[in-house]
């Protein structure tokens, strides 16, 4: 999130995504797979041969030999609602993280409201439902009723302040709603389960049915790890978008 932004509150309808850092290359799952008999002769073999290496990525990810795509590092700094970290942190194997903490330091008012676009309805029943657009009246009431509360939430965390309540008590009262930020590295193995639980894409051959809103996370994540890891990331599509 950004430096300091006052008291007036600001909403937002966007998540943003941003690639800090990042040892991570098809390279480097050849190498782990190899490593038992070719050693470190295996990146020359992908720069030599990149059509077999490519093959050998597609069969790791087909029959499911899932350390090789340990072996790299990726870390993200990610803005979003606290609602979408909380699901965000369900995700432990192969993850590390670290978010801003309301303890330490006073939390800016920013705050989600859904975008126009967002579908706000909910038809069918559990396991069976899909999401289908508001109407413009629905879409006011979201609106309104959410940036009421979240003024009203906020002027109560500033008046707890303003009393010398400590950051960590006055917190309480704010909503799910309020934007984070957080570090979090991770693998190209432990990317991959979460981009199979959290989009939806019509390669996939386990259905997922993510919240728009850390699907929205989801994408961003994806579109660095495919400019770093091309072949994996093809790999991983070809094969039904299932981590192995």
């Amino acid at each position: 999130m950004s430096d300091e932004v006052g008291s007036v509150p600001q909403f937002r309808s966007d998540v943003t995504v941003e690639l800090v850092r990042s040892a991570a290359a098809d390279s480097d799952v050849i190498w782990a797979a190899r490593v038992s008999t070719a050693g470190e002769q295996s990146l020359e073999a992908l720069q030599q041969d990149p059509e077999k290496s490519k093959g050998l990525i597609n069969f790791l990810m087909r029959d499911r030999h899932g350390t090789p795509f340990e072996h790299n590092s990726m870390t993200f700094f990610i803005s979003a609602p606290i609602f979408v970290f909380r699901e965000f942190h369900r995700h432990r194997s192969g993850w590390s993280y670290n978010e801003e903490s309301g303890r330490y330091r006073e939390l800016q008012p920013v705050f989600y409201v859904p975008g126009e676009e967002r579908k706000l309805v909910q038809q069918g029943r559990p396991g069976r439902y899909e999401f289908v657009d508001g109407t413009p009246e629905q879409t006011k009431v979201v609106s309104e009723a959410m940036e009421a509360s979240y003024r009203a939430s906020y002027q109560a965390y500033q008046e707890m302040l303003d009393a010398g309540v400590a950051r960590e008590v006055a917190r309480a009262v704010l909503p799910v709603g309020l934007f984070s930020s957080m570090y979090a590295t991770c693998n190209a193995r432990s990317l991959m389960h979460f981009l199979s639980l959290r989009t939806k894409d019509e390669r996939a051959t386990v259905p997922s049915f993510p919240q728009r809103e850390i699907e929205m996370v989801a994408e961003q994540m994806e579109a660095e790890w495919a400019k770093l890891m091309p072949l994996t990331h093809a790999a991983f599509n070809t094969h039904g978008r299932v981590a192995p």
